[in-house]
């Protein structure tokens, strides 16, 4: 008697798991070694309630999951920004306490950014967190709804399972509404098939030996910017200043930023890192081995060195050397400057250069080196 035919593996899941099983019935863990996670979210949203205007909100829910035992996992956030996104995936792979070598996700601008037949490109941030946790990210094929078959089946029970028994209830926070589909979630995943033995969480305890360990630390949210190098050798971010070596003035750079950490790129190759700070805005950071070799050599100089000493001159020599200082988004540009004028002192007198100083701040609110000294040429 001939054998029937299984019939071929038509999804991504069943692809990458190798062997597809016969319908209704449990194959060897090893034929089918779980290779895939699914993730999506879910097209139903659960009203939460802002306490304080009454305001129904949108609670949108992300689901994962394992397309070998069907074990699901599902949460709520508040939008379906990229944070939210890959939090969702980090806390997905924590339950889960193990990962997958593939991740299917749909084609949502979030995470993908292009998909067609000869190239794949992901968000940075997207592609960064799969590589710290060493999966690939597989997109389903465009109107390929069967790519993801397990999770929008998983979607469609987990709505009728979990989010239709909460539909009548009011929640008013997004932790409160988790804490209620954690406790439905488990249910759903140790209700008994109908159709076979077990559960999914008994067969996810045979699945579970195959996932990847998870590393040793969690992936921490990164943001990728871009960013041009001024010519004060500083690069603007969040409203701080953050100093890279002198030579990549001009350059444009990629900026990656975490809650502790800024880090600067130039061709793929971090050139620098500052601790992130969260002082006033308008801050500067700056390390002594960015500065140009110039700019080291007053390192030792101060602006309010250079105030006192203008302050002993007289009023309007002050105010030339404080316009001179606050021309500059970083006061050591403006040493050099402040040097030169102070040391005309020394061949014209101190009285010679406070009167030069009035005359130069007649003519503008700014004076220069050369428009003093011009002055002073001039008798």
């Amino acid at each position: 008697m001939l054998r029937r035919p299984r019939p071929p593996c038509t999804s991504i899941a069943s692809r990458a798991n190798s062997w597809c099983a016969p319908s209704g019935g449990r194959i060897s863990a090893r034929w089918s070694a779980p290779r895939v996670t699914e993730v999506d979210w879910a097209g139903q949203t659960v009203k939460l309630t802002d306490p304080d205007t009454v305001e129904e909100l949108d609670a949108y829910i992300f689901v994962a999951v394992l397309p070998y035992s069907g074990y699901s996992y599902a949460e709520a956030f508040p939008n379906m920004k990229l944070e939210s996104w890959i939090t969702a995936h980090v806390n997905a792979y924590n339950f889960f306490d193990g990962v997958t070598r593939i991740l299917v996700p749909d084609n949502l601008k979030t995470g993908v950014i292009k998909n067609t037949k000869t190239e794949i490109v992901l968000n940075k941030t997207y592609q960064e967190m799969s590589e710290h946790y060493g999966t690939a990210v597989i997109p389903t094929r465009v109107r390929k709804p069967k790519d993801k078959a397990t999770v929008e089946g998983a979607v469609g029970n987990i709505s009728s399972f979990v989010l239709a028994a909460i539909r009548n209830q009011k929640f008013f926070s997004v932790f409160e509404l988790n804490e209620e589909i954690s406790k439905r979630l488990h249910t759903f995943n140790h209700k008994l098939f109908q159709k076979k033995d077990g559960s999914r969480a008994t067969w996810f305890a045979e699945e579970r030996q195959f996932l990847l360990p998870l590393p040793r630390d969690s992936y921490e949210m990164a943001e990728w910017k871009k960013a041009t190098v001024g010519y004060n050798y500083h690069i603007s971010v969040d409203f701080r200043y953050y100093s890279v070596p002198y030579e990549y003035v001009k350059r444009e750079v990629d900026v990656r930023l975490t809650t502790t950490i800024v880090e600067v790129f130039a061709d793929n190759t971090r050139i620098c890192s500052h601790v992130r700070s969260y002082a006033n805005k308008g801050r500067h950071i700056t390390e002594l081995a960015h500065m140009p070799p110039n700019h080291q050599q007053h390192l030792e100089w101060s602006g309010d060195r250079f105030r006192k000493w203008a302050r002993s001159i007289g009023e309007n020599t002050t105010v030339v050397v404080e316009s001179v200082l606050s021309r500059y988004i970083v006061e050591q540009q403006g040493f050099k400057t402040c040097m030169a004028i102070l040391k005309l002192a020394d061949s014209y007198s101190r009285e010679r250069l406070e009167a030069a100083c009035a005359k130069a701040l007649s003519f503008t609110p700014v004076p220069n080196y050369k428009n003093i000294q011009a002055i002073l040429k001039s008798g």
